[in-house]
């Protein structure tokens, strides 16, 4: 099959910048699709952490002008290559991209991020004007892009050669659909007679995400579970309905993991490498995270980890709710993370509560989130929702088996263990209470001690595969799907 030319455009991409899960799809993808032979270029804001980090940008001579409510701004053009060769272009306005966070700050959102990413939204458009590179495919990702399929199919409808390229939108979490007051409408330059119910109008508002649903021409989300669930009102955050009525274009695509980056047979961060073949190494891990929390429990106490926003979606009420209870058992448990501050000051409490059995960590710490995969007996995610999630996955290559709510992703990639059948890679809950939470832990505790078991469980575990091959498969396909549309 022919190759095709793909605009990846995307609000954060790592190493170069990084928020959540975003960042890591947008750092691997374009390298999994670039393998099966697709031209690949990517697209993101020149933010201060980018001029800041050893990415050896180049200024290119050129620079786009973008139209915003009645006047012309300059966007200057970076570029480097990433995973290889594929090349990244970075968007630069200081007074828009040159702060200290990617959206916001721990005080709030920044109030001008609609002007931001209108702007951002616009460029990636002129952009590939500019390079020279006709794409068959902008693939566009949550609220930040989601612009770009309105522009496509609004102010280049006609407009030769932008009116046959193709939008394929991805939705990484629904709950966040950038949504500002009406009057942010007059920055767009788009057509007033978008704002309507069928275009960007939401109860008076303007949605940004609202406007990738409608104008893209496929869409695609993270998991299967969660392409389903957001077609219901329980999920759907008011675009159940929308997203209903273009069924028939949306398609759940699992994440996959980057395993050079996620593997313990070569990760450079923890105190010992193994893999399945031999787990022994996986004891020193376990020693060094336990020093690095300071746990105090017995060497056989297993070990339960949790990186994480703390946030509602994450499930750290019903966790809350269930700590006291849950260290009635013989664990430990390990949280690192940062998020809203009633679970930080919260949680800080109940590590005070129980030294030497709960320890908490208030940070953002890669080395460490490394340490507390391969060193953890366990990995609880009891989110509220998880589109994809993906420390699940990397839990299962470390052999550190996953107890989760069944929901998007996670029910999608983790298997109840049957002890009768020795089939199976963890443990899963479904209604979200403290109660169930409690008795999906209490049944791995249980399980742990039955060492053979266990071995079975950890083996299962690490012998998956969630690679990006197969997923870069689905999205070449839906890409082709794409090309079909009138």
């Amino acid at each position: 099959m022919s190759s095709l030319k793909i605009l990846f455009a995307s609000s954060e991409v790592a190493p170069f910048a990084k928020t959540g899960g975003l960042a890591d799809v947008s750092g691997s993808l374009p390298a999994a699709l670039a393998s099966l032979g697709h031209q690949v270029v990517v697209v993101m804001p020149l933010y201060r952490s980018v001029k800041e980090g050893d990415y050896n940008i180049k200024k290119n001579d050129k620079f786009l002008t973008i139209p915003s409510k009645g006047q012309n701004l300059k966007a200057g053009i970076y570029s480097t290559t990433m995973s290889g060769d594929i090349p990244i272009y970075f968007i630069q306005r200081e007074e828009f991209f040159d702060r200290s966070g990617l959206y916001g700050t721990p005080d709030g959102d920044y109030f001008d991020n609609p002007e931001r990413f209108i702007f951002y939204s616009r460029s990636i458009v002129e952009l590939s004007q500019m390079i020279g590179f006709q794409p068959d495919i902008l693939h566009c990702h949550d609220w930040q892009t989601s612009l770009v399929p309105v522009y496509l199919k609004s102010r280049f409808k006609t407009a030769l050669p932008l009116k046959k390229i193709r939008s394929v939108f991805t939705i990484h979490n629904l709950a966040y659909q950038g949504i500002f007051p009406k009057e942010m409408m007059s920055f767009t330059e788009l057509p007033l007679e978008l704002f309507s119910i069928r275009g960007l109008e939401y109860y008076g508002k303007m949605n940004f995400m609202k406007g990738g649903i409608v104008f893209s021409d496929m869409i695609t989300t993270v998991s299967a579970k969660y392409a389903q669930e957001i077609q219901t009102p329980e999920y759907g955050y008011g675009m159940d309905g929308v997203l209903r009525g273009r069924q028939a274009d949306l398609f759940g695509i699992l994440n996959g993991v980057d395993y050079t980056l996620w593997n313990p047979g070569t990760d450079p961060h923890i105190a010992s490498t193994y893999d399945e073949k031999d787990i022994s190494g996986k004891k020193n891990c376990k020693d060094e995270l336990r020093m690095a929390y300071g746990l105090k429990g017995p060497d056989e106490f297993p070990v339960i980890g949790m990186i994480s926003r703390l946030a509602d979606q994450k499930g750290f009420d019903i966790l809350a709710e269930a700590m006291d209870q849950l260290l009635k058992f013989d664990l430990c448990l390990v949280i690192l993370g940062t998020g809203d501050a009633k679970y930080e000051k919260q949680f800080a409490a109940l590590a005070k509560k129980h030294p030497g059995r709960l320890g908490v960590k208030i940070a953002f710490d890669n080395a460490l989130a490394h340490k507390i995969e391969a060193g953890s007996d366990m990995f609880l995610m009891p989110s509220k929702y998880e589109p994809c999630g993906l420390n699940q996955m990397y839990s299962l290559k470390y052999g550190t088996v996953p107890i989760v709510r069944a929901t998007g992703g996670l029910d999608d990639t983790i298997k109840e263990f049957n002890p009768d059948t020795g089939k199976g890679t963890g443990f899963k809950f479904n209604a979200y209470s403290s109660t169930e939470l409690v008795k999906a832990v209490k049944r791995a505790a249980y399980l742990y001690k039955n060492k053979l078991l266990w071995t079975k469980i950890v083996k299962n575990a690490m012998n998956q595969d969630f690679s990006w091959q197969k997923s870069a498969h689905e999205y070449e396909e839906v890409y082709r799907k794409a090309l079909t549309k009138v």
